[in-house]
């Protein structure tokens, strides 16, 4: 397969040429499989964990995409569309390969991915240089829309700064001051912390210990020992998927529930409480969607959900969701057309997408400026405490995106 890129193909020059005199540029003017003759089928890939680890992730990500285009009649823009599933297999090693399989021997018109910080993060170099049109439905790595950011890429669900910034607040509020964080050494996990290390910290909190495990190790055990050993005012997490069920269960059997609170980014307990039952009851966590939020849009959204695939409606699907959402907007905007790229990013840089988890908006650097809610595992339910913080920005560090 070449894996040459193709930044410096003309189709790539004369967009470049054209934004930089201010031309709106549109497949009029570099001819696409849609502009020469009938609507071709949009192909979309998508770049996601079908196995391991966040494979639940990745089915909810998937059909909420699919439902919301079947909402559509099967078309955006009065395109049909073939979908083509790639596992990534939450493999960064793999994740080059993977998306140049994707758009350089499928050539597909839109790339959706991934979960995992590491491999959306190889995977966005190559979407970049490819110019193609990159909607990430998870991952949260915070250089995707800072210094990783571009034209064509945009993020339907967070940074990880973004969902860790406000614990540190709500943990002091609570008059916790010392406190004990533990997740995986990756991107995802890292940046989760540090965003809640940049709140609480700058609150006056202390954090007497990090406990870095190797992704996607579920071995506790030692590490809850000396937890219990060091006996913080509270410990904060991020752990997602399965290893997040593990860890609540854990933390339970260990003696520690009830005794040293435990918060964390809301991937913590999203899709996995009710498996957890009364181990999960007390967890705190922040996040920028709730199952329990109690809206019309959110209501609806869960039952027709539940009703198409059997399974209930979760944070990753909300997102799965709202890209297919955004892509309509876009592609509306541009009459079906995926080559008219400039008058794509123009709709989603202006949209109000409306969206189960409360409506939002995009940044400049294409991350959702989104409410960030504060919730509790209570008697085995989830329930919204409040907001932790509205309208929340990430501060889009290094983003300057050009053609």
């Amino acid at each position: 397969m070449n894996k040459k890129s193709l930044l410096n193909t003309p189709r790539r020059q004369a967009l470049r040429g054209l934004a930089a005199v201010g031309v709106a540029v549109t497949g009029a003017f570099v001819p696409t499989r849609f502009a020469i003759g009938a609507p071709a089928k949009l192909k979309i890939g998508f770049m996601l964990p079908y196995s391991g680890t966040y494979a639940a992730l990745g089915n909810n990500i998937t059909d909420a995409f699919k439902m919301r285009v079947a909402e559509l009649g099967n078309k955006l823009a009065g395109r049909e569309i073939d979908y083509i599933l790639l596992d990534d297999e939450s493999a960064p090693p793999k994740a080059k390969d993977n998306a140049a399989k994707l758009i350089l021997r499928e050539k597909v018109d839109v790339l959706i991915g991934s979960v995992h910080s590491g491999v959306a993060m190889a995977m966005a170099q190559v979407a970049r240089d490819e110019g193609t049109l990159t909607i990430c439905p998870n991952a949260g790595a915070d250089d995707l829309t800072r210094s990783m950011c571009a034209f064509n890429i945009f993020r339907s669900s967070f940074s990880s700064w973004q969902c860790g910034y406000p614990a540190g607040t709500v943990v002091l509020k609570d008059g916790f001051k010392k406190v004990v964080t533990i997740t995986w050494n990756y991107p995802g996990g890292k940046e989760n912390v540090q965003g809640f290390r940049d709140s609480f910290l700058a609150g006056g909190g202390q954090i007497v210990k990090d406990i870095l495990l190797d992704f996607p190790s579920v071995e506790f055990q030692a590490h809850l020992t000396e937890i219990a050993a060091i006996k913080p005012d509270a410990v904060f997490t991020f752990f997602a998927g399965g290893g997040a069920l593990k860890f609540i269960n854990d933390y339970a059997a260990a003696g520690l529930q009830g005794k040293i609170p435990l918060y964390g980014v809301g991937f913590l307990t999203d899709g996995v409480y009710q498996k957890a039952g009364n181990a999960a009851n007390g967890i705190k966590t922040t996040l920028h969607y709730s199952d329990a939020l109690d809206t019309p849009k959110n209501k609806a959204f869960r039952t027709n959900f539940e009703s198409r695939v059997k399974r209930a409606a979760d944070v990753y699907a909300v997102q799965g969701y709202d890209a297919a959402e955004m892509l309509r907007i876009g592609l509306e905007a541009a009459k079906g057309d995926v080559g008219a790229q400039p008058t794509i990013v123009a709709a989603l840089e202006n949209a109000t997408i409306e969206s189960a988890r409360g409506d939002f908006t995009l940044s400049k650097a294409h991350n959702p400026v989104q409410d960030i809610y504060l919730r509790e595992i209570v008697n085995g339910m989830e329930k919204v405490l409040g907001v932790a913080h509205k309208a929340l920005a990430d501060p889009g560090t290094n983003c300057k995106i050009t053609w």
